[in-house]
């Protein structure tokens, strides 16, 4: 029997935990939050690209450099201490977050960007070389694709991609084909940061894993969203974004198996990974801190563990069954217009956003005029350039939901979207 728990958020509580979502936009506004013209209520539909930070989550980065702001692992005076304590018991947490054994499978990174470089790098320079393959989706961000993409030019290896049906579902049967005895590595986003597709992780990996490789999961879109489980996936390595769940920009973190890091070298050089030094040579540090060089971001780690406070305390389940009520309204709602195309899966099969174009309407454009309604949206590829070409568009208008949003908020974002269809007509 399952024990998720999918009770109505309470909406209206939430919200006044994140005082932006108070703010009124609009105008010729010169200074931020003081500008004449604001005067519209925000409307925030960009939460794929960052979501907004609660009270807490602020209150405890404030809190580190107000109280304890020292280096870590570098003193034995009590702020040190204090801030090392915190530091590595936001690695705990955030391990328990997603299913790890313990501190030494996360690092923490700058985001899902460097989580994927790291590996390519400190796992791919050392493992691929002419004759493999590294394996992707057809719907990969650019941090997955690009970064693979420029690996296999410098090692010899071949990039292979896994292709996406006209529904915006990923051809599981192809990637039975494509992942040969030649795979080294498979790479897969979780959840599409276009489409919106929901991908069956658990499956790519069985075929990797039936083939000696690794899987790659991209997580910066489930892992804010929705219950993450390594061990569940399957995955050997998972990426996500703290800006993208509750927490601060420029923290993420990477999950890898604790038995292949050990076999990994660093991928950076410098203090506080490494366990001696000699003019001759070094050793590294344990880990996790051995892909930790130099000074880390503290007060983001610490607020990261926090953020995940935040979200269990909310419930990942019950979030989850908002964003997605949310989005099926919002592509119900889209869909009434006959000049609206909606790409990716039906409303009721896929994550929280809607990525869309309107008919003689650019999607910058579009962006433009829903801002006017207060409604901040995203326009453009969304990192996914050579996904927007097999769509046959140059660039799209995304809504992004998440657990702070409404219907009602939905229904502006509609009518913004009407009133840019009449401008154009």
């Amino acid at each position: 029997m399952s024990t998720q728990d999918t009770t109505p958020l309470d909406v209206e509580r939430i919200r006044e935990e994140f005082p932006i979502l108070s703010r009124r936009v609009g105008g010729d506004v010169t200074t931020p939050g003081e500008g004449p013209g604001d005067e519209t209520p925000l409307v925030y539909l960009d939460n794929a690209a960052t979501s907004q930070t609660p009270d807490r989550v602020v209150d405890v980065i404030a809190d580190y450099y107000r109280s304890y702001n020292a280096n870590v692992h570098r003193g034995i005076h009590s702020l040190s201490q204090e801030a090392s304590v915190a530091y590595e018991e936001a690695h705990d947490r955030v391990a328990e977050f997603v299913g790890a054994s313990g501190r030494e499978e996360i690092v923490f990174t700058p985001g899902t960007t460097e989580g994927m470089n790291l590996v390519a790098y400190a796992w791919g320079l050392a493992e691929l070389g002419p004759g493999d393959e590294v394996v992707l989706t057809e719907m990969e961000h650019h941090a997955s694709l690009v970064t693979w993409q420029q690996l296999c030019k410098r090692t010899g290896a071949e990039v292979r991609y896994i292709p996406v049906d006209e529904q915006g579902y990923l051809d599981v049967d192809a990637a039975a084909e494509l992942i040969t005895e030649d795979t080294q590595m498979v790479s897969a986003v979780h959840v599409s940061n276009t489409l919106g597709t929901v991908n069956p992780i658990a499956d790519l990996a069985d075929l990797a894993h039936d083939h000696d490789a690794y899987l790659f999961v991209d997580a910066a879109q489930s892992v804010p969203n929705r219950s993450v489980d390594v061990s569940d996936l399957g995955a050997d390595f998972l990426a996500f974004s703290g800006h993208k769940m509750c927490g601060p920009t420029g923290i993420g973190a990477l999950y890898g198996r604790e038995h292949v890091f050990e076999e990994m070298q660093p991928y950076l050089y410098g203090g506080d990974m490494i366990r001696k030094v000699t003019y001759e040579d070094s050793t590294w540090e344990d880990l996790p801190w051995k892909f930790e060089a130099g000074t880390p971001n503290i007060a983001g780690g610490i607020a990261l563990g926090a953020a995940c406070d935040y979200l269990d305390d909310v419930g990942l389940d019950r979030i989850q069954a908002h964003e997605e009520q949310l989005t099926e309204y919002a592509y119900d709602r889209l869909t009434e217009f006959d000049d609206v195309e909606i790409y990716g899966p039906p409303g009721d099969e896929r994550g929280g956003l809607v990525a869309f174009n309107v008919d003689g309407v650019h999607a910058h454009d579009l962006s433009s005029i829903v801002n006017d309604y207060g409604v901040a949206i995203r326009a453009g590829d969304h990192c996914t350039q050579p996904l927007h070409q097999k769509m046959g568009v140059a660039a799209s208008a995304r809504a992004s939901f998440y657990l702070y949003n409404t219907r009602e908020e939905v229904d502006v974002l509609v009518d913004a979207v009407d009133e840019a269809r009449q401008l154009f007509a």
